[in-house]
């Protein structure tokens, strides 16, 4: 395996000065008896319980020990920059998949698709597109996905039949329709759906489900004052000028998951790690009255955000080809499957999904289905800034300081100014 694409060129100084505050966490290439040593950053819950799985991977690779480095996801991006900078990355790296595409365009990564072309292991038609999709950077793959991420919808559907209707929503019209019905129920003063007003994450994926980008120009400009997007937008504001959403943040929310139970909103479009919380935290009597279901689109089955994790290879180790093996070992089927006995983290391959756990999961079944049909956020390094402003613009109109016209001409405005910096880079590469 070797690399593609040149490394990025940083202040050589700076780099050194920088790399004397990171190299205790990649020092070591070879073990006092001769192994070869990978360095492996891993974060959160994932840097904890992927040793069990190198232990296995050791014992079947003589010669190659595995040295796990856990971050915790706070700071974990400035840590792998910081890495980067002075020149003391790992062998490879758990990264989140929106990160890829800034490492990427710093060179930062080894490119994997020869690899990948000739493993008898990591199959691309196994992955459900879209996570894969979010590896891909200008034509090139830059990760290997290691789990999936995405939302959809947890509804209480109790509610939904005393509302008259027997399944979940299946278009944004079916959908609306629900909740008026739901909020006109009788009782205490109650919601339909909770949008927490500190979440960019329900917008987003109203407007993934749009035909029009949400970058356009190849990521140089804003694309929300598009037909697609406002239409998005308005759907979302809807819900709070009609009140069948609060305007709160879940920090104002004392405890969701009572809050659902006892029927304060019937619908909560959140992610895989509700599914336990769901089943720990509800009564027992309400067990059988939330269920999961795909995010429905405008005019049918709609799209979801592709989250989620992959793992990469570092430009500038020395040790590739041993970290290939690493992560050829943790794409097998079977190895993802005991990966999410350890983690709860859902796998990226169809088939990691057969025979396990996951296959009679009746709150699962929902994400398996929604996985097929899920969209990488733009691939654009400044998409994080982006999506912040998204968050605190959608605010702001969700408690009427903004139009949807005003809020989507916002939204451009905040977007072209972080881009600013993308568009001056992409004219003078273009101009040489």
């Amino acid at each position: 395996m070797t690399v593609t694409g040149a490394r990025s060129t940083w202040p050589r100084a700076r780099r050194l000065a920088v790399a004397a505050l990171v190299c205790c966490l990649a020092a070591c290439t070879e073990s006092a008896s001769g192994e070869l040593v990978l360095q492996f950053w891993a974060m959160g819950r994932e840097g904890e319980v992927v040793a069990e799985l190198t232990r296995d991977f050791e014992a079947s690779h003589p010669g190659i020990r595995v040295k796990v480095q856990q971050l915790p996801w706070q700071g974990a991006h400035e840590k792998l920059l910081t890495a980067f900078v002075g020149d003391a990355t790992p062998d490879l790296a758990q990264m989140g998949n929106t990160w890829i595409p800034e490492f990427a365009a710093l060179g930062a990564l080894s490119a994997l698709d020869s690899a990948t072309a000739a493993s008898p292991l990591v199959e691309k038609e196994d992955y459900f597109p879209g996570i894969w999709d979010t590896n891909v950077v200008d034509g090139r793959l830059f990760g290997v996905p290691w789990y999936v991420d995405t939302r959809l919808l947890f509804y209480r559907r109790d509610l939904l039949a005393q509302a008259g209707f027997a399944h979940p929503p299946k278009s944004w019209d079916e959908w609306r329709e629900m909740l008026v019905a739901i909020k006109r129920l009788p009782g205490a003063e109650h919601y339909s759906i909770l949008l927490p007003l500190n979440e960019f994450e329900p917008l987003l994926l109203l407007g993934l489900q749009q035909e029009e980008p949400l970058l356009r120009e190849g990521g140089r400009w804003g694309n929300f004052r598009s037909q697609g997007f406002r239409r998005a937008l308005g759907f979302y504001l809807e819900m709070f000028e009609k009140e069948l959403a609060p305007r709160a943040t879940n920090t104002q929310i004392a405890n969701v998951w009572n809050e659902f139970a006892r029927g304060h909103f019937a619908f909560y479009i959140t992610g895989p790690w509700n599914i336990g919380e769901f089943k720990r935290r509800l009564p027992q009597e309400l067990q059988g009255s939330w269920m999961t279901a795909p995010l429905p689109g405008p005019e049918g089955a709609g799209l979801s955000s592709a989250g989620g994790s992959s793992l990469v290879v570092f430009a500038d180790s020395r040790r590739q080809e041993a970290a290939w093996k690493l992560i050829e070992y943790l794409s097998r089927p079977d190895v993802q499957r005991r990966f999410y006995a350890l983690s709860g983290d859902l796998p990226p391959r169809r088939s990691s999904w057969e025979a396990s756990a996951l296959s009679g999961d009746l709150h699962a079944a929902a994400f398996r289905e929604q996985l097929e049909r899920v969209e990488p956020t733009p691939k654009v390094p400044e998409w994080e800034r982006i999506a912040t402003e998204l968050r605190i613009v959608a605010e702001q109109a969700a408690h009427g300081g903004l139009s949807v016209d005003a809020a989507a001409a916002e939204l451009d405005a905040r977007a072209d100014r972080i881009l600013e910096k993308r568009r001056w880079i992409l004219e003078r590469e273009a101009g040489q």
